[in-house]
């Protein structure tokens, strides 16, 4: 918080004859410097919105749909309609061959077994026979401790506690502890309370040197320490904080301002020229192209339209129509002709053959309905031929 204060504060100090004699020097090179940099930057930053927006994001959404046609919903049919119902079905299968039959036969076989075949005998035979013979022992071998205890008493530990009362512990009182006792309070005792003295007085001597030692070569690493801390902070210190204060923070300072409005006037100058490349390529190549399309590409169009391609698609259109119904006259004629010449041959009534294509006539009889692409029928038949009414 301290540093950001202080940062604050120096960016409000009052201008000095070396910031004022830098900045417009500064930011006249940051700007040079900068230009390209922003100009490149904007240059692929529409370059890359152009792509996202006419390439990527299309690709993106056909490959999801793509993604979502071709592995989504065929996956999600695939477990909905077959993983899960063969799943329920396996699980099933498994419970039924492998899971039902052993709960059966723990339930209804190993169960009854063991409880009627093992744990009822054994409860029986534990409270019927083991209890009574457990007791019975215990009781024989409750009265045959006592019995020992009573001996053992008696013949061991009686006889041990009178020798240990009347014989070991008087002799150990007389024989080794008063002894020891006398020999620590009337010789030990003093011999160490004097070593202690002298030892006591030589270590105090010795710390006393010591001391002097250490607070002389205290005095002396202070006095260094003063002398060493002055010499750098007056050598290095101050001049380097004069340095960085006075030079190093305004020139960065400076730079940073310097790049700051350089990128903004940068942006300005981009988005311009791109507006002027813009105006530019509207008004000698669009408006151009435009003015070509509206008085020339247009009347052309048209002209080419209705007296090239109109014209040609309707004398196309009536070539079809005429060769369609010239070929449905010419195949109606062989047709006809070939009836003719096979009742002028064999005879008959109106009846045709089996296989024989029928005739359309030109006008059905008892009605005034004609076909616009069949033939004139004959109006008169040849042998009594009689027209098949067609309806």
């Amino acid at each position: 918080m301290d540093d950001s204060k202080h940062r604050a504060l120096d960016r409000y100090e009052p201008d000095t004859a070396l910031t004022r004699l830098i900045r417009i020097p500064v930011r006249i090179v940051v700007l040079v410097l900068v230009l390209p940099v922003r100009m490149v930057w904007d240059l692929l930053a529409a370059g890359w919105h152009a792509v996202d927006r006419t390439l990527l994001r299309p690709l993106g959404r056909g490959l999801a749909w793509l993604a979502d046609t071709l592995v989504l919903t065929p996956l999600s049919w695939l477990f909905t309609h077959v993983l899960t119902p063969l799943a329920l079905a396996v699980t099933w299968l498994a419970t039924a061959l492998l899971i039902w039959p052993w709960v059966g036969l723990w339930r209804y076989v190993v169960v009854p077994v063991a409880k009627y075949g093992v744990a009822v005998p054994l409860v029986w035979l534990y409270g019927t026979v083991l209890t009574p013979v457990g007791h019975g022992t215990a009781w024989l071998l409750g009265k045959a401790g006592q019995g020992a205890a009573w001996l053992l008493a008696t013949l061991v530990v009686a006889p041990a506690v009178g020798l240990w009362r009347h014989v070991l512990v008087p002799a150990g009182r007389y024989g080794v502890v008063v002894p020891l006792v006398w020999l620590y309070g009337a010789v030990l005792t003093p011999v160490g309370r004097g070593t202690a003295w002298v030892l006591d007085m030589v270590w105090q001597g010795i710390a006393w040197v010591l001391g002097g030692v250490w607070q002389g070569l205290a005095a002396t690493g202070r006095g260094l320490g003063i002398a060493v801390t002055w010499l750098v902070m007056a050598l290095l210190v101050a001049p380097a904080s004069w340095l960085y204060r006075r030079v190093l923070a305004p020139v960065g300072r400076e730079i940073a301002e310097a790049a700051e409005v350089a990128w903004r006037i940068a942006g300005y100058l981009s988005r311009a020229a791109g507006r002027g490349i813009g105006w530019l390529f509207r008004h000698l190549i669009g408006v151009p192209v435009a003015w070509a399309y509206r008085t020339v590409g247009v009347p052309l169009g048209h002209f080419v339209r209705d007296a090239l391609w109109a014209p040609a698609r309707r004398a196309a259109a009536e070539a079809g129509r005429a060769a369609r119904s010239a070929l449905a006259t010419a195949r109606e004629t062989v047709r006809q002709a070939r009836r003719d010449a096979w009742r002028a041959l064999v005879g008959g009534t109106g009846r045709t053959r089996s296989g024989e294509p029928l005739g359309v006539p030109a006008r059905t009889l008892g009605s005034t309905t004609t076909v616009p692409s069949a033939a004139q029928a004959s109006e008169t038949s040849l042998l009594g031929e009689k027209l098949v009414k067609q309806g």
